[in-house]
């Protein structure tokens, strides 16, 4: 298995507080992985790591075989990782068009230009292409302000998307989505590339286990079960977590 993303010992200390602990993962290229776990057992810290928001404490972090634990996170980005976040980061002022075109240029080591080019041109095209594979293609010239919030989550996904990323995190995209946007959300991620690997943050275990080829489980810091969907709903230990029974106390 060629190998996109591994992590071998992650850790990472806030004063006396161990919000991620020895977390190793190795996840192959074209991979769907979703990570779980309720709120506060380290999901978002891993992801800052796996980005390099945040510096660990102690392990490393490898791209498609680099290792990046030093690595800024515009560097990170060129070799193909792209990552949303858990609140909505679109440029509200600005069009769905442009949004979407800012995407694109995020990675080219390119500049904003009143006088367009060829190059620009593309970079267009490849925008709203990435806008109409998540339903915005009627909705270029709108605001990006103007969107429902649905709407601003399926074009922050298309602004990644856009980057053309080798391996996409998403952190808790399915959050304060509605039933019928959290369907519409599923359908978009299972229809995606799969020369695109997908690493998941999610709370909706539904949506998690749907789109998921192998979870990861996590609790207080610590990977604590890993396994298939089928597995994952089976297992006794994760039922009691996400039901706040007392695991580990």
């Amino acid at each position: 298995m060629n190998t996109c993303l591994r992590a071998n010992g992650l850790s990472k200390h806030f004063g006396g507080v161990d919000a991620v602990h020895g977390v190793d993962l190795d996840i192959g290229v074209g991979e769907r992985r979703v990570v779980l776990g309720p709120n506060g057992a380290g999901k978002t810290t891993l992801f800052n790591l796996i980005c390099g928001i945040e510096r660990p404490t102690s392990g490393t972090v490898e791209l498609f075989g680099r290792d990046v634990t030093l690595t800024p996170v515009r560097r990170r980005a060129r070799l193909g990782m792209a990552r949303t976040f858990q609140t909505s980061r679109v440029l509200r002022g600005l069009s769905v068009d442009d949004n979407l075109y800012i995407g694109a240029l995020g990675t080219q080591r390119g500049h904003l230009r009143i006088v367009r080019t060829g190059r620009d041109r593309e970079l267009r095209e490849r925008g709203r292409h990435a806008g109409a594979s998540v339903g915005l293609e009627d909705r270029l010239n709108t605001p990006a302000g103007d969107l429902s919030y649905g709407e601003q989550r399926q074009l922050e996904l298309g602004i990644t998307l856009a980057a053309e990323p080798r391996l996409l995190l998403l952190d808790e995209p399915a959050a304060g989505l509605s039933s019928f946007e959290r369907q519409r959300l599923t359908r978009l991620l299972l229809s995606l590339d799969r020369a695109i690997t997908l690493v998941m943050v999610e709370h909706d275990m539904d949506v998690a286990l749907t789109v998921a080829e192998r979870v990861t489980v996590m609790h207080r810091g610590s990977v604590v079960v890993e396994g298939s969907p089928v597995e994952i709903r089976e297992d006794k230990l994760v039922r009691d977590i996400y039901l706040g029974r007392s695991y580990g106390a």
